[in-house]
């Protein structure tokens, strides 16, 4: 990337991408939504918040050209290859107009609309420009079908085959859904023929407006001969125009257009763009900007941006200086557009490589609005931050990357107006980071207190295999989506709980005190962690309750909280032989005792061949089934299974997750052993790694010796000259929380309230699956249905496909028709009454809340921010942005409402 020496503003930075099938041809911008005009006729949108896409909408019948949005944000004309223009409502995507002219215009290059006129302007292909005044609709003659474009003959797709015969019409019905709204027909008084002498490429509107440099409002079109026309628009005649002045510069046909108050710039066919003044009508200089075409121009925060046919962006300061220059695509950028959406100032292009990308310009001069100080584009900004800093609390060599972590969130805490400090672990450990926001009277003893616990250290992401689709340790946007290694596990809904308090603290609205604990070895069994509580309890102080968000909900789709986790002991088991490694071929003798048959012989013990655990009084206390919670289980199987019938029988779910969440497990994980890996090797040492899954009301000391003595009891009995080694190498205790208390209603009130209504078949993050030819029979009934897959994290999931969805175009959503007609894909907007989040249990260990509610005596409740295809731990972790952003929303309400229960 290039720049030039002098002061400017920083290097633009990639903030957000979303893929697409085809060609991106056009891009406009509302307040809230970002719509792009694609090579298969579809206009696409999005949200600028969560860059979620909002509706596919099946606008035209071949490639959209050009976009453009009303000045009062109303309205969205687009217009296309199938010389149609249409207007939609901003609001809610519905089909207004649509316009056409009784012309051949062939292509509509491009579209504007004078919202003071009420007029709309279109540039085509046979080199007119026609308008069509919106208030006369109703006083003119109706249209006559017989001269719609779809209705006359092509003058290619219709022409006379081999042997003179024509080629026969489309019977598609195409006619009847591209009828988007009122038809208009431009009438043939509203044209100018011939406006250039070439193809209308361009055009823009000026003046008319407060602070303009002209006041009357003006046309301004550059077409295919090179020439710039300027045209006055008399509203006494429903917004005819006149020329005013042409602008020569050579005959290189002028593509694209921008304004900065009397100065335009215009790019050409060769590379160069030119500067206009037009209050002078002179030249003011030629800049050799590229070395390929300049397809798109935009002017925004003091600086003009520049898209070429290679792929390349420049972005030039006033005096035309090259502030930057980076490869924005990989092949022509075809559209371009600035806008500034919370505080952020953005540069959106697209291209035919399939992708809108979504550029971070900074603040380019001292009028631009900075962004707030807790805003949700500071949130993203910390996380990209944090992701940045290698937290790998397993492996060594990334201490110094942890404890820069720690220092990082102790800064942040202090720049948020917090007491923070760090809390010493044990040796070679990663402090705890603490911190307090106060939001009581410091002499007030009957405040209350909310501890939230988090965790910023992240399993490893070496991606030796190439299975991230980019760097795991920098955030990466795409498609609604960040993706990172720590993104979801735990480094999102920590910051996300961090900035919730700061806004209420700047807001004065915080009544009670917050405290943060955020550990640094939960991902190794939080080392230390129980020791620094304990050791800091006079700083820390009472804790009324106690709240974290370290795990997922069940499927894509439903809000869930979780009341229950299990408890685990994880233990290494370890047979050696006196004897060295052998050769089974030279040494081997049922006269010698093999480690490996000993070892083999003792695990055999722990279970009966249908996995129940053999160890005495195992299952004695485990809490039998209330009607509460089997009640819980059959809403929960029911909302799947109605969502998703592929996940089979309801019931039979219902005891899939029973099994998963409320009943103990064993597991064997894995065997080594010593010497050379072989066939023939009959080792000295062999080594088993196994888990119990606990469920509350068990405990992990009481299981760990009957475990222990079990399993030194049937090795005993085996008589061996071998030894037996048991180690414990990390315990957690199982939780239980009660649902109906007054932190888990608090909660449940505010996932209502943020989430809302959950519309039918919400489109997640999978894409639906296509149909197959043996799905249905040849006389359209259903074929045998599909086995229901067990229910498993995956299957709940559906299998999602990270790499593919972390790389590929967007989802498929869904088709569905708007009220006037229109054929337009959306993610449906029919709604339900508020969906209650679902209450569950999960079958993961967390070793802190346990030990946090004992010690503090006080009741923990647990939050899901992400996805069940969040995909933590694996390769490809992400967290959807509005799962952040209503994460911090509900946190927000959480930490302003309880205390007042």
């Amino acid at each position: 990337m290039a720049s030039h020496n002098g002061a400017g503003p920083s290097q633009p930075s990639l903030f957000h991408k979303v893929k697409n099938e085809r060609s991106i041809l056009a891009l406009a911008v509302s307040d809230a939504k970002l719509f792009a005009g694609t090579q298969s006729g579809d206009i696409l949108v999005w949200s600028l918040d969560t860059y979620e896409r909002l509706a596919s909408i099946k606008a035209h019948h071949r490639s959209v050209l050009s976009l453009y949005v009303s000045r009062d944000q109303g309205l969205l004309f687009s217009s296309a290859g199938d010389a149609i223009v249409n207007v939609w409502s901003v609001h809610n995507l519905d089909g207004i107009y649509s316009i056409y002219s009784t012309y051949d215009v062939g292509d509509v290059f491009c579209v504007v609309y004078s919202t003071a006129l009420q007029t709309v302007y279109l540039g085509a292909q046979n080199t007119s420009i026609q308008w069509y005044n919106l208030a006369d609709k109703d006083t003119r003659p109706a249209p006559d079908s017989a001269r719609h474009p779809f209705q006359r003959n092509h003058r290619f797709f219709d022409s006379k085959g081999p042997g003179g015969a024509p080629n026969p019409r489309r019977t598609s019905g195409l006619e009847h859904l591209l009828h988007h709204g009122q038809l208009l027909e431009i009438s043939n008084r509203d044209i100018v023929q011939y406006a250039h002498n070439g193809y209308t490429y361009c055009m823009l509107l000026t003046g008319g407006t407060e602070g303009a440099t002209f006041s009357n409002e003006m046309l301004i079109s550059g077409g295919g001969d090179g020439t710039i026309k300027i045209w006055s628009l008399d509203q006494a005649k429903g917004g005819a125009i006149s020329e005013l002045k042409t602008l020569e510069r050579g005959d290189d046909s002028v593509l694209t257009l921008a304004l900065d108050g009397a100065l335009l710039y215009s790019g050409r066919l060769d590379g160069e763009i030119s500067v206009w003044d037009l209050e002078t009508c002179q030249l003011v200089r030629r800049v050799e900007a590229h070395t390929a075409d300049v397809l798109t121009l935009c002017v925004g925060y003091g600086s003009i941006f520049s898209g070429s046919a290679n792929g390349v962006v420049k972005q030039f300061n006033p005096r035309c200086e090259c502030l930057h220059e980076w490869q924005a695509h990989d092949q022509l950028i075809l559209a371009s557009v600035v806008t500034e959406h919370n505080g952020k100032q953005i540069f959106v292009t697209g291209g035919n490589d399939d992708c809108v990308s979504v550029w971070d310009v900074g603040v380019t001069d001292d009028k631009a609005k900075a962004p707030t100080f807790t805003d949700n584009v500071r949130l993203v900004d910390s996380l990209s931050q944090l992701v940045a800093l290698r937290t790998v609390s397993s492996k060594p060599e990334y201490a110094q990357d942890c404890r820069r972590g720690a220092s990082w969130l102790k800064g942040l805490f202090k720049d948020f107006g917090a007491d923070t400090e760090m809390l010493t672990t044990a040796e070679n450990t990663n402090p705890v980071v603490y911190a307090r926001f106060r939001g009581k009277d410091p002499q007030c003893k009957q405040g209350k207190t909310i501890l939230f616990y988090g965790h910023y250290d992240v399993v490893p992401a070496e991606d030796k295999q190439r299975l991230w689709a980019s760097d795991p340790f920098t955030l990466r946007g795409l498609n609604g989506y960040l993706y990172g290694r720590g993104v979801s596990d735990n480094k999102g809904p920590v910051l996300a709980a961090v900035y919730a308090v700061a806004e209420l603290l700047a807001e004065k609205e915080l009544q009670s005190d917050v405290v943060f604990l955020i550990e640094g070895e939960e991902e190794s069994g939080s080392r230390g962690f129980q020791e620094a509580i304990r050791n800091s309890k006079d700083i820390i102080g009472d804790v009324d309750w106690i709240l974290l968000a370290n795990s997922y909900w069940l499927d894509d789709d439903l809000p869930c909280l979780t009341y229950g986790l299990r408890g685990v002991v994880h233990a290494t088991v370890q047979v050696t032989s006196e004897r060295p490694n052998l050769h089974s071929g030279v040494d081997g003798t049922q006269r010698i005792n093999e480690a490996m048959k000993d070892l083999i012989s003792i695990l055999a013990v722990l279970s009966d061949s249908d996995g129940t655990i053999q160890i005495p009084g195992f299952y004695d206390p485990v809490l039998p089934l209330t009607r509460a919670e089997d009640r819980r289980y059959a809403a929960i199987s029911r909302a799947l299974v109605s969502r998703d019938p592929t996940r089979g029988d309801a019931h039979a779910l219902a005891e899939q997750l029973k099994g998963r969440w409320r009943e103990p497990s064993l597991t064997i994980h894995w065997i080594t052993t010593s010497g050379p890996t072989g066939s023939s090797v009959i080792p000295h040492t062999v080594t088993a790694t196994i888990s119990v899954r606990l469920v509350p009301n068990q405990s992990t000391s009481v299981i760990q010796a009957a475990m222990t003595e079990v399993l030194q009891s049937a090795f005993d009995d085996l008589g061996t000259s071998n030894k037996l080694a048991i180690r414990i190498d990390h315990a957690a205790e199982p939780w239980l929380g009660d649902p109906d208390n007054e932190i888990f209603q608090t909660l449940e009130e505010a996932v209502v309230d943020v989430w809302g209504p959950v519309v039918h078949q919400r489109r997640g993050s999978v894409p639906a699956a296509k149909p197959q030819l043996n799905d249905v029979t040849t006389n359209g009934s259903a074929s045998t249905p599909r086995v229901a897959t067990p229910g498993t994290s995956v299957s709940l999931t559906n299998g999602s496909d990270h790499h593919a969805q972390a790389t590929a175009g967007d989802d498929s959503p869904i088709l569905s028709t708007s009220p006037l007609g229109a054929g337009v894909l959306h993610s449906p907007t029919k709604k339900r009454q508020p969906w209650r989040p679902l209450f569950i249990r999960e079958g993961g260990s967390i070793p802190a809340i346990r030990f946090l509610e004992q010690e503090f005596q006080a009741p923990a409740a647990h939050l899901p921010c992400g996805q069940a295809s969040d995909k933590a731990h694996l390769d490809n972790e992400r967290l959807r942005l509005s799962n952040l952003y209503k994460s911090k929303d509900i946190f927000k309400r959480v930490f302003r409402d309880l205390p007042s229960k």
